[in-house]
């Protein structure tokens, strides 16, 4: 093979117990007498054949590519690495396994950014700035010691860190990316679990900035997904450490939750001096609280590559632009645009149904939803925003009829298709079995062009449920949730663990069904972009968070926004290049004109 070529096998995926070994007896080399596919060697489970293995040195690289042509389970990737990408790998798990290319750089007193795909390396990086993980240098076989790392490294901006990991003189503070993972690994209350951390003497402050004093004395296993983000932002910011890694700081908190999550991090970073790492998505969010920025690209599950630092705004525009720069780097075939455009145009189509004054109480009155009746249209996706604790999920499950209201008749007499906030997996299946027993249109053109191409499932039909990552379970999620035939589609948080170009894709598979299936869409989401791309009219929630909510009318866009952004004291503008989205700094010129002319959003 090629010296910038590389051959990947998926372990997971790699079923010899159902196939022939096509890819071994299909192998040109293999079938002139040579050995570029073979069997691993290694002792499989009583019974079970043995899984493969390929030659990187005798495979003839990607412009033969058979073997992929020929595997059923999609377990091999024959890729032509990028010809600028001239070093050695940084680290890689072994011979047909992935390959980690660049390594960010932590600077003191600065937030430094990831931006990238998921399953791209990120989280290898970081391990190896912890020091839990010695890299290669992509010789798996004869693996280098840290002194010959370092000299690896000599004359870069790394070299002090590396010598800093070596000796041992890094200590780090992280925040894991499955917050809802934390009650399995601590049994006891949020005061517990955080007065371990308090080592800056800093918690009171932590606790009050991210509101999270009314769960002080619950257990972890009671928390909802966006109480855990916020204690564990909390928990990992309270530490004294060297290098603080933080992973996806928004999912499951609303846009006023994380801008303050984002100021906390750049305060300690400047304050304190310290070195914040902060894998995100959310575009806007990592605009706000990054210094630099590292773009990651690559082929996920295969190989990952982690630029130089850029600016933060270049590093986002090149991203979505699918072109670096610097790298002379095409990353992606088409650009990820954003339109900018007035709000759309209120639908006037007939009406779905009608819902009355609605209310429902907890406990002993410590919270109350109170919902201002109102009418969802036909064909028309309606989106639903407010904070975090206000109600919008128990409005949700008041129209499917998961809760009965205390005052109204919620019995709207739909059929209602419903993706709940927290996707739980209670059923030990494979995907492919899971999603066909839902609709008899799966695998047809229309199911597979519509949703599971957008969605990105080809690569996990195969797979258990048990065994999908947070951001594999949103998609399979949508996707059951889409396949269903109803009335009414309901989708809690489908932003969730998602990459930006997943949201951009989910996003646009959910607004294309709406529009070709004359669907009514329901969608209860944080992310800013993905409700501007998708909503037709808005629904504000209000009140005090856990005390008292109340949602409005439907509305438009406009005045939704503006309705809602306004009670968060949050403007947007739009970067003159790509017309994305971007905060502005609170008491900027800019912020305090548009608030003045009422324009928190759709700025002209």
């Amino acid at each position: 093979m090629a010296d910038d070529s590389i051959a990947v096998v998926d372990l997971d995926r790699c079923q010899p117990d159902r196939c022939g070994y096509e890819c071994k007896n299909y192998c040109p080399p293999n079938r002139t007498g040579k050995e570029c596919i073979t069997l691993r060697g290694e002792e499989a489970a009583e019974g079970q054949p043995e899984q493969i293995h390929i030659s990187e040195e005798i495979c003839l690289g990607e412009s033969c590519g058979i073997c992929v042509e020929k595997c059923p389970f999609d377990a091999i990737e024959i890729i032509n690495l990028p010809q600028e990408l001239q070093d050695e790998p940084v680290h890689r798990y072994g011979e047909n396994a992935f390959s980690l290319y660049g390594l960010p750089a932590p600077q003191e007193g600065q937030v430094t950014g990831i931006l990238g795909p998921n399953g791209i390396g990120k989280t290898t990086a970081v391990r190896i700035l912890a020091g839990e993980l010695e890299p290669n240098l992509g010789r798996h076989e004869e693996e280098p010691g840290w002194d010959e790392v370092l000299e690896a490294y000599r004359g870069t901006e790394l070299q002090d860190y590396i010598a800093d990991v070596r000796d041992g003189d890094v200590t780090i503070s992280r925040k894991p990316q499955y917050v809802d993972q934390i009650p399995e690994s601590f049994d006891g209350n949020t005061r517990e679990l955080l007065e371990r951390t308090d080592e800056r003497g800093a918690l009171d402050s932590l606790v009050e900035r991210l509101e999270i004093g009314p769960v002080m004395d619950q257990s972890i296993d009671d928390l909802s997904g966006g109480e855990l983000q916020r204690v564990a932002i909390a928990a990992t910011l309270a530490r004294d450490t060297d290098f603080y890694f933080l992973d996806e700081i928004t999912p499951y908190l609303d846009i006023g939750q994380r801008v303050t999550a984002a100021r906390l991090i750049r305060e300690l970073a400047e304050e304190e001096d310290k070195s914040m790492l902060v894998i995100e998505h959310d575009l806007a969010i990592l605009d706000l609280l990054a210094d630099t920025l590292h773009v990651a690209y690559g082929e996920p599950g295969a190989y990952g590559v982690i630029t130089s630092p850029k600016s933060v705004r270049n590093g986002i525009n090149e991203y979505l632009s699918g072109y670096l720069d610097n790298e002379n780097m095409r990353i992606r075939p088409n650009p990820i645009e954003f339109e900018e455009h007035a709000p759309r145009s209120v639908s006037r189509a007939d009406t779905l149904v009608e819902y009355p004054d609605l209310t429902k109480s907890y406990g002993d009155g410590e919270f109350t939803l109170e919902v201002e009746g109102g009418t969802i249209r036909e064909n028309e996706v309606l989106g639903v925003v407010g904070p975090n604790g206000i109600g919008k999920s128990t409005f949700a499950k008041l129209l499917t009829g998961n809760l009965e209201p205390d005052v109204g008749d919620a019995d709207l007499d739909l059929d209602i298709s419903y993706k709940p906030q927290y996707v739980t997996i209670d059923q030990h299946m494979r995907v492919d079995a899971f999603l066909s027993s839902i609709t008899d249109q799966f695998g047809s053109s229309y199911w597979n062009t519509e949703i599971a191409q957008p969605l990105q499932l080809e690569r996990i039909m195969e797979q258990n449920l048990s065994d999908l990552s947070g951001g594999e379970r949103q998609r399979v999620a949508i996707a059951a949730c889409l396949s269903d035939s109803a009335d009414l589609y309901l989708l809690d948080e489908p932003s969730a663990h998602l990459d930006v170009e997943q949201r951009v894709q989910a996003t646009k598979a959910i607004r294309r069904y709406a529009e070709q299936q004359d669907a009514t869409v329901l969608v209860i989401d944080h992310d800013i972009y993905m409700m501007d791309l998708l909503a037709d009219r808005l629904m504000v929630f209000d009140g005090e968070p856990a005390v008292q909510g109340r949602a409005g009318q439907p509305q438009s866009m406009r005045d939704g926004m503006n309705e809602f952004l306004a009670n968060l004291e949050v403007t947007f503008r739009r970067d003159e290049r790509t017309s994305r989205p971007r905060i502005n700094k609170p008491e900027s010129q800019l912020d305090r004109q548009q608030k003045d002319e009422g324009e928190y959003y759709y700025a002209p």
